[in-house]
């Protein structure tokens, strides 16, 4: 059996597990994020997986390789974290520095929205001639594309679904870009522009929304509508087989999906209808990024 170390690595923690090839999470450990600077973040990603080998079943020697998902562009070859917008490691030499701090020489490094579409077509089991999208709504909005089992990169930073424009009927300008108007973070700050309450959170929209609250309703209904543009979008350039959605913003809330399917079909022709059918929430409780890094990391030759 082979086992690796597979990275989650985001700008509020990093989350660090044992993984076996058939993409199995034995044990987990998460840890705070410190994006201070540079080598208090490092040394946050050093932390969490030197605790995961000391509370860990599988000792060190028998670690294949391990895999890290980093925000942002990556350069894969070089193993370098090339730019992120909630992390401080512009072109910071990521796999030398953990090859170094862990003594483990095979490492890989990816986008981390790229490993976890990795865990969710193996999943997925799907032929290699279909095409899947991965969807993740959390802190930011992306997705990665997989065809023939082979990710569409373009020039290196496809995917980013969270930049394209979209029309908002709450904000001042008439365009904004999709992660400003629904991704967590963006949610709570229209909520506390609403409620005029600096202490309301994402999760006390969902709430409020179950209970009939009509601040939350108007929400809510936003946020669909310009999540609906984008998955339009996603679904008339690419015309995927399936479309799987993951981030703890949608994985939390998921009767947000259904909500996305009803409007959608208002713009789809009968030629795209059959996506309604395939589009899913994760099935991996959240912890794909850490699946399909270490996954990526037990291919390594």
């Amino acid at each position: 059996m082979k086992y690796s170390i597979g990275i989650d690595i985001g700008g509020t923690k990093v989350a660090a597990g044992i993984v076996n090839e058939y993409g199995n999470l034995i044990q987990q450990v998460k840890v705070s994020s410190d994006p201070t600077n540079k080598e208090t973040m490092f040394a946050k990603v050093v932390q969490c997986v030197e605790q995961l080998l000391d509370h860990s079943s599988i000792p060190k020697h028998e670690i294949y390789g391990i895999g890290a998902g980093v925000p942002g562009k990556v350069d894969r070859e070089r193993g370098i974290a090339v730019y992120q917008n909630n992390l401080p490691w512009d072109n910071f030499p990521f796999m030398e520095r953990l090859q170094k701090a862990i003594g483990i020489d095979k490492i890989a490094i990816d986008n981390d929205v790229y490993m976890a579409a990795f865990a969710e077509w193996k999943k997925a089991e799907m032929a290699n001639q279909e095409l899947l999208v991965y969807i993740t709504i959390s802190t930011g909005i992306s997705c990665s594309i997989i065809q023939d089992g082979e990710f569409i990169r373009g020039a290196g930073f496809a995917g980013e679904l969270g930049l394209i424009p979209v029309y908002s009927k709450l904000n001042s300008e008439a365009l904004q870009r999709l992660e400003n108007a629904a991704s967590g973070p963006a949610m709570q700050l229209q909520a506390r522009k609403i409620y005029a309450d600096d202490q309301v959170i994402t999760k006390d929209i969902f709430a409020n929304y179950l209970i009939g609250d009509e601040e939350a309703q108007q929400l809510i209904e936003e946020m669909v509508f310009v999540l609906t543009q984008g998955v339009y979008i996603v679904s008339s350039l690419l015309d995927p087989h399936k479309i799987v959605f993951g981030g703890s913003v949608v994985t939390h809330n998921p009767w947000l999906l259904e909500l996305i399917k009803v409007k959608l079909q208002t713009y789809l022709l009968a030629e795209q209808i059959h996506i309604l059918e395939n589009m899913e929430i994760s099935k991996l409780n959240n912890h794909q990024g850490i699946i399909g890094a270490g996954l990526r990391a037990c291919v390594l030759t």
